[in-house]
C-alpha cells in the first residue's frame, strides 16, 4: 500500500483517528518488512501466560465475563478486566478516541464484522497472521472467515454468526390462514392479506434500518461496496440493490410495514401481540425474542429467508468477535485469550448463552442440528440457520467506513419510509454522501 496514502487516510478516517505508531519490538520477533507482521511462536505465547499480566477488554457481550473467569482459572497469572464502555457505535467512538490519543485503549475489543474494515484499514488493529492464526481457517465457516479477513490481513477469529432467516408468528399466520412465504412475492401477498384482515397488523416493522437494508441487498445478490487498498467503489444502483429496492418499495407503498422503531416499547408490544407478524433478521434474533417477548413462547417459528426465485439465497446480519489493538503492549497474552474466546472453551461458554456459532465442527454436529427449541414450538431451528449460512452470497464487502455509513443512513434513506422519497432515491442520496465522505478521507473513489 502506498505509504503516503496510508498516512493520508489514517490521519483522517475514523472520524479523525490518527494512526499511532506502535512498536512491536517489545512483543518479541522482528522484521524489516513493514508489509508483513512479525511472527511469534506458540512457545512465546505460552511463556507469556506464565507472567503476571492484566488484560483489558472492552465488550458489551454478556457472556464474556464468564469466559474471562474460565480463562483465569486455567491461567491464574493472567487477570482479565472486562469493561462495558457502551454498545456498538458508542464503544467505537471511544476506541477511535483512544487510537487517536495513542494510549488508553484496551488490549482487545469487541468489533462487529461490519466495522472490521474501518479499524483494520486504518492500521489500528493487529494482523493475527502475526500469531499464525491463519492456520485455524478450517475451524470456521467460510462466511464468517471471509468477514474477518480484509486485504489479506486477519483481524479476528470468528466467534458467532448471524445467518439471515424469517422469524414469523405462527399463531397470527394460522389465525388468518396465511401460508409461510418462500418468495418475496409471497411475502408481499402475505402482508396484503394480513393487513386487509386486520388493519392494525403488519407483516413487519421498519422505519429505516441500515443493517437490515445492507443484509437484504446482500441476500438479493447486490455488491454495492468494494475496497481494495485505497480504492473504494460504491454502486447502490447495481442489479442486486435495484432488485431489493424495487421489491421492498411495494411494502412501503402499500403501507404494509409498521412504522414503529425496532427495540422500542411499541415494537416489543407488537411482537407480543402478534401485530408485527415477522422479523427478517440474523439468528441472534431468537435470543431477543426469548428475552424481550417471553410470553410469545410457542407462538413463533423460523423459516428460510424469502428469495426472489424460491432457490436458497441468504446473507448475514450482525456478528463479531474480538480484535486486538496495535497499541496493546501485551499482545502475546491477548492472543492467547482471543484464541480461547473463539476457538477454545470460551466459544462453548458463549454458545451456551444462545449465540449462534461460527465453528464448523459445531455446525456439522447432528446433536447441535437436532436440538429442539421450546420457544419455537420444539422446532429444530439450528438446521434452518445452518442452511442459511451455507447459502450466503459470496463476495460481499463492507465499506471501510461502514460505522459512519450507518450513522447517516436514516438522514438519507430514512425519508423513503415516510414517503418523501422512493427507496432507490434514498439509496442514491446515501451513495452521494458516502462518496463525498470517502473522498474527504483520502480514498480514491469510484
Amino acid at each position: 500500500m502506498n505509504n503516503r496514502l496510508r498516512l493520508l487516510r489514517t490521519t483522517s478516517v475514523l472520524l479523525g483517528t490518527a494512526l499511532t505508531a506502535v512498536s512491536l519490538a517489545a512483543c518479541g520477533g522482528g522484521t524489516n518488512d513493514a508489509s508483513k507482521p512479525d511472527i511469534v511462536s506458540e512457545e512465546e505465547i505460552q511463556k507469556a501466560l506464565d507472567k503476571p499480566t492484566e488484560l483489558t477488554v472492552w465488550s458489551w457481550s454478556a457472556s464474556l465475563p464468564d469466559v474471562a473467569k474460565a480463562f483465569e482459572k486455567e491461567h491464574p497469572k493472567i487477570k482479565i478486566k472486562v469493561q462495558n464502555v457502551g454498545t456498538g457505535a458508542e464503544q467505537y467512538t471511544k476506541l477511535q478516541n483512544a487510537i487517536k490519543a495513542g494510549s488508553g485503549g484496551p488490549d482487545l475489543a469487541t468489533v462487529e464484522y461490519s466495522a472490521i474494515p474501518q479499524f483494520a484499514l486504518s492500521g489500528s488493529l493487529v494482523d493475527l497472521h502475526r500469531f499464525e492464526f491463519g492456520s485455524l481457517e478450517k475451524e470456521f465457516t467460510k462466511a464468517t472467515w471471509d468477514a474477518v479477513n480484509v486485504n489479506d490481513g486477519l483481524y479476528e477469529l470468528p466467534l458467532n454468526a448471524g445467518p439471515m432467516a424469517l422469524f414469523y408468528n405462527k399463531k397470527t399466520f394460522d389465525k388468518h390462514d396465511i401460508a409461510v412465504p418462500k418468495t418475496w412475492d409471497e411475502y408481499i401477498d402475505a402482508g396484503r392479506k394480513l393487513h386487509a384482515a386486520d388493519p392494525n397488523s403488519y407483516i413487519a416493522a421498519d422505519n429505516g434500518n441500515a443493517g437490515l437494508t445492507e443484509s437484504l441487498i446482500w441476500a438479493a445478490g447486490g455488491k454495492p461496496f468494494s475496497a481494495n487498498g485505497d480504492k473504494v467503489s460504491i454502486n447502490l444502483q447495481d442489479a442486486g440493490t435495484k432488485k431489493f429496492a424495487t421489491t421492498y418499495q411495494k411494502l412501503i407503498d402499500e403501507k404494509l410495514l409498521s412504522p414503529v422503531a425496532g427495540w422500542s416499547n411499541e415494537w416489543y408490544a407488537g411482537l407480543a401481540k402478534g401485530n408485527i407478524a415477522t422479523l427478517l433478521s440474523g439468528a441472534w434474533m431468537g435470543g431477543t425474542l426469548k428475552s424481550g417477548v417471553p410470553d410469545g413462547a410457542g407462538d413463533w417459528r423460523v423459516a428460510p429467508l424469502p428469495t426472489y426465485d424460491g432457490k436458497p439465497a441468504s446473507s448475514v446480519n450482525g456478528g463479531g468477535s474480538l480484535a486486538m489493538l496495535k497499541q496493546s503492549e501485551k499482545q502475546l497474552a491477548a492472543a492467547a485469550f482471543l484464541r480461547y474466546v473463539s476457538a477454545g472453551k470460551g466459544a462453548d461458554i458463549t454458545q451456551a448463552t444462545g449465540s449462534f456459532p461460527a465453528r464448523t465442527k459445531v455446525l456439522e454436529s447432528e446433536k447441535f442440528l437436532a436440538e429442539k427449541d421450546p420457544y419455537f414450538g420444539g422446532q429444530e431451528v439450528n438446521r434452518i440457520f445452518t442452511s442459511s449460512l451455507g447459502a450466503v452470497h459470496e463476495g460481499w464487502q463492507y465499506l471501510p467506513y461502514d460505522v459512519y455509513a450507518i450513522s447517516i443512513f436514516n438522514d438519507k434513506v430514512g425519508k423513503a419510509f415516510t414517503g418523501s422519497l422512493t427507496l432507490q432515491e434514498g439509496l442514491n442520496a446515501w451513495q452521494k454522501a458516502l462518496v463525498a465522505y470517502g473522498t474527504d478521507q483520502g480514498f480514491a473513489m469510484n
